[in-house]
């Protein structure tokens, strides 16, 4: 099993942690991650730019003049495309730029991402990681402890409770810095509905990434 080093939020190593060769420790698939990423970004478009077309424009019912004897190039309507105040030839349109991904590619993308962090040294694993209030300069104590300040750095938490809302919260004013509740099943945890989910581009555009102890069982849970 891969090995690394156990922090608490102070930086203070307390122990290891013992990672899943299977899931933090693969040959990363650039491929398999690229596709993920595609098919994110893609889910985020809103698909909602639209333009008119000639039948869609109002006027321009009436032909502006006789098709013959004026020494004028004929037309039949003012609302043409090559007309001023005309419709749009082939413009955008309300469309769906979702794609779909097999379920597989996704697990394993997640796995290459992960496996990429690792590799690089640039995963940390904390003990536990809450605050009592959504305060910004506890964040910032936080990242001067683990020597993270400056860098871009993802959290990752596991449920969605008060004291993991708060560090979500207290990151929101630091450039570069971001948390996220890892679970994306939508199950529950005391009642509580778990948001946001561990994704490959988050992982991929932060160059560090913080787990808790918690969020590593969760995914080798999920992912075994």
């Amino acid at each position: 099993m891969a090995i690394v080093d156990l922090y608490n939020m102070k930086g203070q190593k307390i122990g290891e942690q013992e990672l899943k060769d299977e899931i933090f420790n693969i040959e990363p698939n650039l491929d398999v991650m690229w596709r993920y990423v595609d098919y994110q970004l893609s889910r985020r478009r809103a698909g909602t730019a639209s333009t008119k077309t000639r039948a869609e424009v109002s006027g321009g019912g009436r032909k502006p003049w006789p098709q013959k004897h004026t020494g004028r190039a004929r037309h039949g309507s003012i609302r043409s495309p090559i007309w001023r105040h005309g419709g749009v030839a082939h413009g955008p349109k309300p469309r769906d730029w979702s794609k779909k991904l097999p379920k597989k590619m996704k697990r394993l993308a997640i796995k290459s991402a992960l496996s990429q962090r690792f590799r690089e040294g640039n995963l940390i694993v904390l003990d536990d990681m809450k605050f009592d209030e959504p305060k910004t300069k506890n964040m910032r104590q936080v990242l001067s402890d683990l020597q993270l300040t400056g860098k871009k750095v993802l959290f990752v938490l596991p449920w969605k409770k008060t004291e993991y809302e708060n560090v979500k919260l207290a990151c929101r004013n630091i450039s570069g810095v971001k948390a996220i509740i890892a679970d994306n099943t939508g199950a529950s945890q005391n009642g509580e509905v778990r948001v946001d989910g561990l994704n490959v581009y988050d992982i991929l555009n932060h160059e560090k990434l913080v787990l808790t102890k918690d969020v590593v069982a969760k995914i080798e849970e999920v992912l075994k």
